[in-house]
């Protein structure tokens, strides 16, 4: 059966923590405080992007969750800006181009609501996760935008769309 990609349910709450926070563990990134690792709201995404002017996409195969990627107007933010946010896959998930596929949905939801740009946070850790947003378009930027709240994040990275 192929990947399928769609919107967030409830039922994903769980599934989308723990590949979330096992990211965190397995490319051992540290500090944990000020990331997406700590945030109350990690377990409760579903409930997050029911906000207006955000949505999260979900890759799932034969009923599993193999991650997500979304888009969330972060306070702050430039006018017809939001955020790249909480783009994970389970490990077992990288290498496939379902990656790619998912946050080339993303950028269509972000066009679809009426996003001219798109920025992300992130760590050096994640070393592959960074190369697949050079090649998407997005580039640096010495200091961070809006107020995430991940004070923790020394990557900070723009995309016009």
């Amino acid at each position: 059966m192929p990947v399928t990609i769609r919107t967030i349910t409830p039922a994903d709450n769980a599934a989308l923590a723990a590949i979330i926070r096992a990211t965190f563990d397995e490319f051992e990134t540290i500090p944990k405080t000020g990331t997406v690792y700590a945030d109350p709201e990690t377990d409760h995404l579903y409930e997050l992007f029911q906000q207006p002017g955000s949505a999260y996409y979900i890759a799932e195969e034969d009923g599993v969750i193999l991650g997500g990627c979304g888009l969330f107007p972060t306070a702050g933010l430039p006018p017809a800006c939001a955020e790249l946010v909480k783009y994970y896959l389970s490990s077992a998930a990288r290498g496939k181009g379902i990656g790619k596929t998912l946050m080339e949905r993303t950028f269509e939801g972000a066009r679809e609501l009426g996003y001219k740009e798109l920025y992300l946070e992130s760590f050096p850790d994640f070393t592959k996760a960074i190369s697949i947003y050079e090649k998407a378009g997005f580039r640096y930027l010495d200091k961070p935008l809006g107020n995430s709240g991940h004070f923790a994040c020394t990557v900070w990275m723009l995309k016009p769309l």
